[in-house]
């Protein structure tokens, strides 16, 4: 299932003079624009709004204003150009086992097979999940996995471990 294309996004910025270090409109009070963001703008992406800029000179015509795109931090996502990169928290079990696990995205859920003995930093890529692409393919989405154990253990959860630790030959600080 293709992950939904965001749609072009509405700004409303207000330009005060001061703040731009240039003067203010024409009756000295700061200019408000809408601004269509379109799908798929990146981080430092500028935005040309012709006409909108300074007053040319000698009764010339306006210049042209430029608004950069700076994308805010979000609690669970992280943008690498064009990629996606999330956290997938996975139980001990889940990595050293493999299979699916649900994954909530910006399209929506989706399941995730995870291979069989997984690490924890390992990222699994969904091609095509990432932010749109006007020009081209759209980027991907990368899931990292992070492996999680219980803070508390039950008591069969506690037997369990130790009986997997006396049984398992695995050493992770040996290569």
């Amino acid at each position: 299932m293709p992950t939904p294309r965001p749609r072009s996004r509405s700004a409303s910025r207000t330009r005060s003079g001061a703040a731009a270090g240039r003067s203010p409109g024409p009756d000295g009070s700061p200019r408000r624009y809408d601004v269509n963001v379109p799908a798929g703008v990146v981080d430092g992406q500028r935005i040309r709004l012709a006409g909108q800029g300074n007053p040319g000179v000698v009764g010339g015509p306006s210049g042209d204003l430029y608004l950069v795109v700076r994308l805010a931090p979000h609690p669970r996502f992280r943008v690498e150009g064009r990629d996606i990169v999330l956290d997938l928290p996975v139980a001990a079990w889940e990595a050293a086992l493999g299979g699916p696990v649900p994954l909530d995205t910006p399209g929506g859920p989706v399941h995730v097979d995870v291979p069989a003995g997984t690490s924890s930093g390992r990222r699994l890529r969904l091609r095509g999940r990432g932010l749109p692409n006007p020009r081209g393919r759209p980027g991907d989405l990368y899931a990292e996995v992070k492996i999680m154990v219980p803070a508390k253990l039950t008591e069969p959860e506690r037997r369990l471990f130790e009986e997997l630790g006396e049984a398992s030959r695995f050493n992770p600080r040996e290569g």
